[in-house]
């Protein structure tokens, strides 16, 4: 138990002993919550490799993870995997972009504007719950089996998530800071720019944390339906050829790139809103 300050110590000593104290027990905690999370990976992956070994699923498609490790090496190396994975990757990240920026820039104005959201709204709420792999067959006839039905789908689904968590991040905006920009007369695209959009931030990234997953999702969801390419198809083709190994290699391929996705945008949103405090990382 850390004990109490001594009573001899000045109040200034004492308050400048604290933070770092503060600082150090949230670094403690955050690195046992990831050797916490380490070693289950570590378990799960030993219980797998022995359930295949050992032969606790009675089944010949279940391959030892070590063996689909093997593959992942042997896939990437010889550019077999990596191919696929990059073009899955460039799409992924195209239908992204593009989703995001249209999310971004419509949820901007249906918060700004309370006419258009009226407008608006119900062609969102019509549109927002249709599934992804329901509209990839009849655009197929439209945008044929290439890059762009898949970026456009992936766009598609990236879009809803970032426009609604925009627009909540525009209507949430404190009238402290509306009134304030309305007393300096600054002007309402001054005021989207300069006073919603900074404000909307952590809701606008939390909407695009949310897409970029969904983004990696969709374009495989995408290329196992129109195949022609990629990670997906990659997978669809592995499973007809009965080859276990290589498919499990090509999930597990995407896990690791998923998470790093997922790393590389919490670094970036850190950087953005570091005002916005610490505690809304992830460990």
């Amino acid at each position: 138990m850390i004990e109490e300050p001594s009573a001899t110590l000045p109040s200034g000593a004492t308050a400048a002993l604290a933070p770092p104290r503060a600082a150090s027990s949230r670094r403690t905690g955050l690195a046992e919550t990831r050797l916490s999370g380490f070693l289950l990976v570590l378990a799960l992956l030993a219980l797998w490799e022995a359930s295949a070994r050992l032969g606790w699923t009675g089944s010949t498609n279940w391959p030892p993870f070590t063996a689909v490790l093997r593959a992942a090496v042997l896939g990437l190396g010889s550019g077999e995997l990596l191919a696929p994975l990059g073009g899955t990757l460039a799409r992924t990240l195209a239908g992204f972009v593009a989703g995001g920026l249209f999310g971004i820039v419509a949820g901007l104005l249906l918060g700004a504007s309370p006419l258009a959201a009226r407008a608006f709204n119900p062609v969102v709420e019509v549109l927002r719950p249709i599934p992804i792999p329901a509209i990839v067959p009849p655009l197929i006839l439209f945008l044929g089996l290439g890059d762009e039905l898949k970026i456009f789908v992936t766009a598609f689904g990236t879009f809803f998530p970032v426009l609604v968590n925009t627009f909540g991040g525009t209507r949430d905006v404190g009238t402290t800071l509306l009134q304030t920009a309305a007393t300096f007369r600054v002007g309402r695209l001054a005021t989207l720019a300069y006073v919603i959009l900074p404000a909307s931030l952590p809701s606008i990234l939390s909407g695009l944390r949310v897409g970029l997953g969904l983004a990696l999702v969709i374009t495989i969801t995408a290329e196992m339906i129109a195949g022609a390419g990629g990670l997906g198809y990659f997978i669809v083709q592995t499973q007809y050829a009965m080859r276990p190994a290589d498919m499990y290699a090509a999930v597990l391929c995407l896990a690791a790139v998923g998470y790093l996705l997922n790393r590389c945008f919490l670094g970036v949103e850190a950087r953005l809103i570091a005002w916005h405090g610490a505690g809304h990382r992830d460990p």
